[in-house]
């Protein structure tokens, strides 16, 4: 598909995580066996929901959803969850009409990454994509007080741009981020109908 910018607009602002990279796949299989491991459940639409929620907030609710209070920590989950993503984190490819648009942009607007995500996790994520050095800004769970659906993620990155919110095009593939950026003023785009993933 072929897809450009909305008029006007003079930043991009783009989620990691299943908008950038079709990676949501390793995530559910790193949270189902960290899952497994602490008799804890989870399913796709449990992920989904929580989709642009830093990794101890997931944590903290399986626990929570599971009865799990007092027998196991959020650190203990995230741990495992971390180990069984990296081993398979390499297998991670861009979502390519989402790429296309980076590429496009590189040099000409200036460009964020806006994700709720680890920053080791996403550092290594942008280098096996080979997508790092398309973004000199990176924000990430570890950078914010309030994460998604609060609009401060997207507003940091505002801020490091110099540009203003109603100039910003955010891409985006969970609701929490959609709501985030309409919440921060900016131009939504929705990237799920973009591709189809097996998740």
């Amino acid at each position: 598909m072929k897809y450009d910018i909305k008029p006007g607009v003079k930043g991009l602002i783009f989620d990691l995580d299943g908008t950038l990279v079709d990676s949501m796949p390793l995530h559910f299989e790193g949270w189902k066996k960290a899952c497994d491991r602490f008799g804890a459940h989870i399913d796709t639409s449990f992920l989904r929901f929580h989709t642009g929620s830093p990794g101890w907030s997931i944590a903290a609710a399986i626990i929570e959803n599971s009865g799990l209070n007092g027998s196991v920590t959020v650190e203990q989950i995230m741990k495992v969850k971390l180990e069984e993503f990296y081993k398979v984190q390499h297998l991670i490819k861009p979502i390519e009409p989402v790429a296309e648009i980076v590429r496009k942009y590189f040099g000409i607007l200036p460009m964020a990454v806006g994700t709720g995500g680890h920053r080791e996790a996403v550092e290594r994520t942008l280098e096996v994509t080979g997508l790092r050095k398309y973004f000199d800004i990176v924000i990430t769970a570890n950078d914010v007080k309030f994460h998604k659906p609060h609009p401060e993620t997207f507003l940091k990155c505002a801020g490091i741009m110099k540009i203003k919110p109603g100039s910003i095009e955010v891409f985006e593939d969970g609701d929490l981020g959609i709501e985030a950026a309409i919440r921060a003023g900016m131009i939504a785009t929705d990237v799920r109908s973009w591709y189809s993933s097996d998740w």
